[in-house]
This record gives C-alpha cells, sequence and structure tokens, in this order.
C-alpha cells in the first residue's frame, strides 16, 4: 500500500466519523428539493428543533439581511426570505457547527479559515448580484463559497510543512498537496459532500473550485464565479485558508468562465468590507 493510499485511507476513516447533518437539516433538505413545497411545509420541520429555529431567526434579524422590522415568526421569516435562502441558512450554520466538532488539524487556525470561507461567500454574492441573478438564488453563491475549502478541514498537523512549503516557494497550495500528500483538498472535499449528500452544485464548488474543466456545464457558472471570488480574497489576504499565492492561470480560466472581467471584480472592493462584516454573523451561531 502506497503512502497515498494510507492518507487517503486515514482522511476517509476521519471525514466517516465526522458527525452528520441533523435529522431536521436533512428532512429540509429534503423538503425544498420538492417542487411543490410550501413555507408550512418548511415551517413544521424547523419548528421541532427549537435549536435551529432559534438560529434561523437569529440570522434573519442579523445586519446580515438588514431587515426594517424585527422578525418573530418562523413562517412569516420563511415567506419573506424564500425557501432556497432559509434552506441555505439551515444547511451552513449546521456544517459550520459539524466542523468545529470534528476539527483535527492545528495547521490552519480555524476563525482565519472561516474569515476566509466568510469571505469568498460574500464576494461570489457580490459577483452574482452583479450579474442580475436572483435575491434568492444568490444564497446559493454565498454558501458555495463558504464551504468551497472544507476538504482542508482533516488533514493531519503535517499539512503545516505543505502550507509553510507553498509559502517559500511563492507557489499555489493544491500544487504542493499533491506533491507532498498525494492528495488534495478537492479529493477530500469531494468525500466529505458525498458523507453529507450535499447537492451537485455544492458538490462542484467544493470539489472542483480548482478544475473548473471538470465541473458539469449547468454549474459552471456558479463554480467559476467561487473560483474567482477564491481568487480575489488570497490575493487581498483576507482571513487565510494557507494559499497565499494563488496561479494566475486559473485566475484567467476563471474570469473567462465567470464572465467577468477583473476590473469589475476590484471594482466591488469598497463594499467587501461591509458584507463580510454582516455575514460574519455565521461565525457566531
Amino acid at each position: 500500500m502506497t503512502n497515498r493510499d494510507i492518507r487517503l485511507q486515514e482522511i476517509q476513516t476521519f471525514v466517516n466519523k465526522m458527525p452528520s447533518l441533523s435529522n431536521t437539516v436533512s428532512k429540509v433538505l429534503e423538503i425544498c428539493s420538492q417542487p411543490d413545497t410550501a413555507p408550512n411545509d418548511l415551517n413544521r420541520v424547523i419548528s421541532l428543533d427549537p435549536v435551529l429555529a432559534g438560529q434561523v431567526l437569529k440570522l434573519i434579524n442579523s445586519a446580515y439581511y438588514s431587515l426594517v422590522n424585527k422578525v418573530t415568526s418562523l413562517t412569516r421569516a420563511i415567506i419573506m426570505l424564500g425557501l432556497n435562502t432559509v434552506k441555505n441558512l439551515a444547511l451552513s450554520t449546521a456544517i459550520i457547527r459539524c466542523v468545529s466538532q470534528a476539527r483535527k488539524s492545528r495547521a490552519l487556525p480555524i476563525r482565519e479559515f472561516w474569515a476566509h470561507s466568510i469571505a469568498v461567500g460574500v464576494m461570489a454574492k457580490l459577483l452574482a448580484a452583479e450579474r442580475g441573478v436572483s435575491l434568492g438564488e444568490r444564497e446559493e453563491f454565498f454558501v458555495a463559497g463558504l464551504l468551497h475549502d472544507l476538504g482542508k478541514i482533516p488533514f493531519g498537523d503535517e499539512y503545516s510543512e505543505v502550507l509553510a512549503r507553498a509559502a517559500a516557494g511563492h507557489e499555489e497550495l493544491i500544487g504542493q498537496e499533491k506533491v507532498m500528500l498525494g492528495i488534495d483538498h478537492e479529493d477530500v472535499g469531494r468525500m466529505i459532500a458525498e458523507k453529507w449528500s450535499l447537492n451537485q452544485v455544492l458538490g462542484d464548488a467544493i470539489g472542483h473550485h480548482h478544475s473548473l474543466e471538470q465541473v458539469s456545464a449547468e454549474n459552471s457558472q456558479l463554480v467559476a464565479t467561487v473560483a474567482l471570488a477564491d481568487s480575489y480574497v488570497c490575493l487581498f489576504d483576507i482571513g487565510s485558508a494557507g494559499n497565499r499565492f494563488p496561479d494566475e492561470q486559473r485566475l484567467e480560466n476563471a474570469l473567462r468562465a465567470s464572465g467577468f472581467d477583473w476590473q469589475t471584480v476590484a471594482g466591488l472592493s469598497a463594499i467587501v468590507e461591509e458584507e463580510i462584516r454582516k455575514a460574519e454573523i455565521f461565525l457566531q451561531v
């Protein structure tokens, strides 16, 4: 058995032991996948989980959504925000909790990791808005950006050396992962997406944001937007997920595939910081 096989086995064992998404969140995902779902259907499920209901209301009433009047009714919140938005709120907050419980490596400071992840989610959502994506669908971009680097979580303390080598050589992190570990965070991300039965869009964002050529045509623009947001956040050192030197060719590919030019992306910098501050409520849930 090769070193890669051994490491793959260790990581698969770790992923298998990661907490599962709660029955409530799984039910929320199932309900929202049905075309005839009504707000009351979702309300009945979430209201049975007081913790999740409280988290959803806390998020809805936070600066992230900037609603004028406080929302105290779960049903009203679901109607106002839409099924897709509430589904993504439930999913993202649940995954952050699961990751916090399962965290393995000390190589990446967790606050810095989530700061990077939130920034990518915020930037992806801003880019989606720039393109005219509907309000409800923009949340899919945010969640995809928030979760894109989940595959880095299960790596052990040997990941510190990978990070150091990439930084010292001014190289993209994923290349050093492949060289030193024989497996990269996209590979691991696909394992996690499969464990949690995440939809194809999120699975592609987590498992192919560095390999856009492998993304299905229907998801290519969203994943390319996440990849572009990731490059932006890395270049401007917002938080840290270890990739201080994103590959220029990948950035050009992401610009081309997402349909943006760098001037448009850079032009959003003035509002990124404020939006990140609002979105940090996700870390406090």
